[in-house]
């Protein structure tokens, strides 16, 4: 039977390893960040809760890393307590190279409740911060030239790392985006890769919702599978 990363299993198997997603607990969260870099520093360490100039204590979790903190207050200038995506994207610029706006709204999409206007609120932003170190990782660990750049092999061993080890056709599919038609070896960058990236996690994730039993199928209505498919379609256009 064929699961969404592609893999085949029987009903009795789970799912492939899935990439870095949300912390389930605040100790996790902390963990992450001391791993992919944002850990305790000699004579700074970590906030609890943080006393904010919003005049109340944010809900950033315990351990978030000051400069974490410190990026979102930087760009939410009406005190808001929640950003939006032009926000995010100047906040993520202060850590990481510069997101494209489709890459943003992918992620805004992923880390918030459809519900909520698709705000960035202080958890979701410690999470995602945390979840874009790990997907850095994994970058340079497939970057072996160290070019700031990875090619089409490069994006499939990573993916497969991470348990997507999607068809030769599905993968063609997902960076044909990025070719420009020159002939040239196709490379992409670390937005790129992100975008890709979470294309795959997201979907494979909105599947799992529908198949509990990670029985590696699932029947869907057709308005179910057009409201987990179009956001992708839309973000990714």
């Amino acid at each position: 039977m064929a699961s969404p990363s592609g893999r085949y299993f029987s009903s009795s198997q789970s799912y492939a390893p899935s990439a870095p997603s949300l912390p389930e607990s605040y100790d996790q969260l902390q963990q992450q960040q001391e791993r992919f870099g944002y850990g305790y520093q000699s004579g700074y360490g970590y906030y609890g809760q943080h006393e904010t100039s919003y005049g109340h204590r944010s809900s950033f979790p315990p351990g978030t890393h000051p400069d974490v903190i410190r990026s979102f207050e930087l760009v939410d200038r009406d005190r808001s307590g929640f950003i939006d995506e032009i926000e995010l994207q100047q906040a993520l610029s202060s850590g990481y190279q510069r997101f494209s706006l489709r890459t943003i709204r992918l992620l805004v999409f992923i880390f918030t409740n459809p519900c909520d206007s698709l705000r960035i609120g202080p958890s979701e932003f410690a999470a995602l911060w945390s979840c874009l170190g790990q997907w850095r990782g994994i970058f340079e660990r497939f970057d072996r030239d160290r070019s700031g750049k990875i090619d089409a092999v490069e994006l499939r061993d990573a993916l497969c790392s991470l348990g997507y080890a999607l068809p030769p056709s599905v993968l063609q599919l997902l960076i044909s985006k990025y070719e420009d038609g020159s002939g040239r070896r196709l490379e992409l960058s670390f937005d790129s890769f992100v975008e890709c990236g979470m294309i795959v996690k997201g979907l494979t994730e909105k599947f799992k919702e529908k198949d509990p039993g990670y029985s590696g199928s699932a029947t869907l209505t057709y308005d179910s599978f057009m409201s987990m498919a179009i956001p992708f379609l839309v973000s990714y256009c």
